[in-house]
């Protein structure tokens, strides 16, 4: 992934082989998930697929490795939403997509009552889907300088109401979009 969307091109060009090992080490330890004030679950992608998954066994993942193609990690990491129950292939190609149900279920089991997570551009910078109970938020406005999308954030007072903020993208230095992309057979290049 690294590597496909520019990020590995980039910090070579801009700094060095090092640097960019460092940043791998980091990213291999960071957590896949967090609960914010007891309520909400964040995390990158998604959601485990299959029922019953508590907490206390993604608190349990070996972290400090690639991330495997399938299973817990791979589910926090790369599923998205859908709007039908049930889980399906990703239209990605990898990981699974999961439904309202499969929120609720999660949600409910482990005594929380919103997931937010990210791994996908919104036109607004962020969706509310699953009857409130899924927030995606994207911050990278116009992406990959070509889809014209806001980015939001999000902020939580002590209730964890959701406060969304959006903005737009901001002119940056003259550089090709994609410039330090690979892989997809050289499509971005």
């Amino acid at each position: 992934m690294n590597k496909i969307y520019g990020f590995e091109g980039e910090v070579k060009a801009k700094y060095d082989d090092r640097i960019f090992e460092l940043f791998l080490e980091v990213f291999s330890h960071l957590p896949l998930a967090s609960v914010v004030g007891g309520k909400v679950f964040v995390t990158h992608g998604g959601l485990p697929t299959e029922p019953g998954v508590t907490l206390a066994e993604i608190r349990k993942i070996k972290r400090g490795c690639e991330p495997p193609n399938e299973g817990l990690m791979s589910d926090l990491l790369w599923a998205d939403p859908q709007p039908f129950p049930g889980k399906s292939p990703s239209k990605r190609g990898v990981g699974f997509s999961f439904g309202p149900d499969i929120t609720e279920s999660f949600l409910k089991g482990n005594g929380l009552q919103l997931l937010v997570r990210s791994h996908e551009v919104k036109d607004e910078g962020y969706l509310v889907e699953h009857g409130g109970k899924t927030i995606t938020v994207f911050s990278a406005p116009n992406y990959c300088d070509s889809m014209g999308n806001k980015g939001a954030f999000i902020h939580f007072a002590e209730d964890c109401e959701p406060k969304f903020t959006q903005y737009e993208a901001v002119p940056h230095p003259n550089v090709r979009p994609m410039a330090y992309a690979a892989g997809m057979g050289g499509l971005f290049m």
